[in-house]
């Protein structure tokens, strides 16, 4: 069934309770009232209250609302924010530079306002060593502390240790401070118009990646 409000000769009632175009009470009128002074408004009647006893029905330009209505529902899918879950996977033995390079990851993600599934992969005789992946990831944790917080602890999952980060900051501030970011640099670019196109090419590049990275509600994992 269509969710449309009824219109004009839609609408089957003996009356209405009427609202004018500025909102103004007009009160319970015979249908064919409503009907007449929509037409000397040059506005439809539209029923936006189906179920009131008599129907409320407002005079307005239809086509108008229905516009200005698509814009809003627009704007706001614009702007929002979506949950997405990031993943990171660790050995228990991870070298220093590996360990730096996926922290590295972590905060991008924190960053961004995302959440992190840590998932650290036993193999073999680690499987007998739970300790090592939990000092691990309790590691992790309160490096990345100032930008994330644990919001499930670890937790062993079959071969596999498994912990949550959330971030401090919400995903609209990171975005709003993401778009702060491109205008600053498009200012700068403006100021500096010196400045090599090379350059210029690679920092657009960048901030497309980390859109699309951000905005995807999928999970991203990269394993160690």
């Amino acid at each position: 069934m269509s969710a449309e409000p009824r219109i004009n000769d839609r609408i089957r009632v003996p009356e209405v309770r009427l609202v004018g175009p500025s909102g103004e009470q007009v009160g319970i009128v015979p249908l064919a009232k409503a009907l007449e002074l929509a037409q000397e408004y040059d506005l439809d009647l539209v029923e936006v209250a189906a179920n009131a006893r008599p129907p409320v029905c407002k005079l307005m330009d239809y086509g108008k609302f229905k516009y200005e209505s698509a814009m809003k529902a627009r704007e706001a899918r614009k702007n929002q924010a979506h949950t997405v879950i990031k993943e990171m996977k660790l050995r228990p033995k991870i070298d220093p530079h590996d360990y730096d390079t996926k922290k590295g990851h972590v905060v991008r993600f924190l960053k961004q306002g995302d959440k992190v599934k840590i998932t650290i992969m036993f193999r073999g005789r680690e499987q007998s060593r739970p300790e090592l992946g939990y000092r691990l990831l309790q590691r992790l944790a309160t490096d990345v502390e100032d930008l994330g917080f644990v919001e499930s602890n670890p937790k062993q999952d079959g071969r596999n240790m498994i912990m949550v980060l959330g971030p401090h900051k919400k995903k609209t501030e990171a975005m709003a401070e993401a778009r702060q970011a491109q205008e600053a640099r498009k200012a700068d670019a403006k100021a500096n118009p010196g400045k090599s196109q090379n350059a210029a090419e690679s920092e657009v590049a960048t901030e497309s990646e980390d859109a699309v990275e951000t905005e995807a509600p999928a999970e991203a994992s990269a394993e160690a």
